[in-house]
């Protein structure tokens, strides 16, 4: 058995971390040895993400890094794999000639067969069927041991004008429940308190497979599962349910922060777009949902730039931020992806003006989030424990409206040791640039 030595960059959404995951387990089921920097490996795996201009030239950066290393001898091999191999296979192939073998988003499954074929001086060129992946199988997980994520399904059939996922990852296609309830409970053994749900579109989950939406049933199994937090990443605002709402609101488990990718609010762009509802539609579901929770976050993503987006709509987008005040946004410039609808259509916004709009849009959003931090202060909130921070000097966490990598942090003080993944009430007492500031409550210092 050959004992090669594998290290693995990580690039893109959580869902493509899963991938990565699962090519881990594969590979140390082979006898590899993986390892945690690319100097001295064998094969470095290069998982990609290929979504917009950005995610591309960073795959880029990394993979000629990585050619770097083989220049100077301390890396054998490079394999690429993920969105960006899906989408420009025969661009990478032309264009970087210091990659040795390449994966689709059909065939992470591949990766020990790929491994042997570089390390047999052998160009590999894997491009299964992305429509029917296999998504099952053990993971090597990389998050921190207190949260992981359960992928629960893989593509889209959204097709937005601006989108190029249903041309990278195909159709969308649910994991049978029992599988995700098997993968759920080995988590929960393995101490994973936050369960994060991803997918494209998490509300459809179930369409496909049981020709209904199975989510709320998933959601209630689940929270039967020894986990402290459940987060749902994303749910689309045509396809929320009365039903699943009533679930988020009841389960105490669920935490109360809904990431509704929106996109715009204007209804000209919404359609032009194929975005399904209108303005008014979405103020109502927000309406509703506030109603029913009213300690809901929400989280969105905006778009700056869309074709025949003028001064009128960014104002009418402004006026809409100003006023729902949803708490966090990703706010991102439009990028004319090829191959989508589009990048050809007409009255394309000159990406300066698209720059210019972002910046606008992020300094209102901070205005809101700042709002929302300043309403907090006073309270005692629940913080899951993320460990000690030396360059703030205090202990840091995340409270239920703070989702990992994207959201802000609660930095607080304490006596003695506490263990990350632990949950502990902390008074807020200030705000600094987007994060909060406490203390620990109660018998739980020392």
């Amino acid at each position: 058995m050959n004992h090669y030595k594998i290290a693995f960059i990580s690039l893109g959404c959580d869902k493509n971390r899963v991938n990565l995951e699962q090519m881990m387990s594969l590979v140390q089921d082979a006898g590899y040895t993986i390892v945690s920097q690319p100097e001295g490996a064998d094969v470095c795996v290069i998982n990609t993400c290929g979504f917009i201009d950005a995610a591309n030239e960073e795959g880029i950066a990394n993979i000629l890094a990585m050619a770097h290393l083989k220049e100077e001898g301390s890396l054998t091999k490079i394999l690429v794999t993920g969105c960006l191999s899906q989408r420009y296979r025969e661009e990478i192939k032309e264009s970087l000639p210091e990659v040795d073998g390449i994966l689709g988003t059909g065939s992470y499954t591949d990766i020990v067969a790929a491994i042997e074929d570089v390390m047999a001086d052998q160009f590999p060129e894997y491009y299964g069927d992305m429509n029917h992946t296999d998504d099952e199988g053990l993971r090597v997980l990389t998050t921190e041991p207190y949260f992981a994520y359960l992928k629960v399904a893989e593509g889209c059939n959204n097709n937005c004008a601006f989108c190029a996922i249903p041309r990278i990852r195909g159709r969308y296609r649910s994991r049978p429940m029992e599988n995700l309830l098997a993968e759920a409970k080995y988590l929960s053994e393995q101490g994973v308190q936050e369960l994060i749900l991803i997918a494209q579109d998490v509300t459809r989950y179930g369409t496909d497979l049981y020709h209904t939406h199975k989510l709320p049933d998933l959601l209630r199994e689940l929270c039967k599962l020894d986990f402290h937090w459940i987060r749902l990443h994303y749910l689309y605002p045509d396809d929320l349910t009365d039903e699943m709402l009533e679930v988020i609101a009841t389960e105490p488990k669920i935490v109360h922060y809904l990431d509704i990718p929106l996109q715009h609010c204007n209804d000209e762009l919404l359609s032009v777009m194929h975005r399904r509802g209108t303005k008014a539609e979405i103020i109502n579901l927000l309406d509703k949902i506030r109603q029913k929770i009213p300690d809901v976050v929400f989280r969105t993503s905006l778009i700056t730039g869309l074709p025949g987006e003028d001064e009128e709509k960014f104002d009418e987008l402004c006026d809409f931020l100003r006023e729902q005040k949803l708490v966090r946004a990703g706010v991102f410039q439009f990028s004319p992806e090829e191959g989508t609808r589009a990048a050809t259509m007409p009255d394309q916004v000159e990406p300066e003006v698209a720059a210019r709009r972002l910046e606008l849009l992020v300094d209102l959003q901070s205005d809101v989030m700042d709002e929302y931090n300043e309403s907090r202060l006073g309270e005692t909130v629940e913080v899951l424990v993320e460990g000690f921070d030396e360059e703030m000097g205090c202990w840091r966490g995340r409270t239920y409206a703070d989702a990992t990598d994207i959201d802000g942090h609660v930095y607080f003080t304490a006596a003695g040791q506490i263990p990350a993944g632990s949950f502990v009430p902390v008074l807020l007492t200030d705000t600094v640039d987007g994060d909060m500031m406490g203390e620990i409550q109660d018998d739980t210092e020392g």
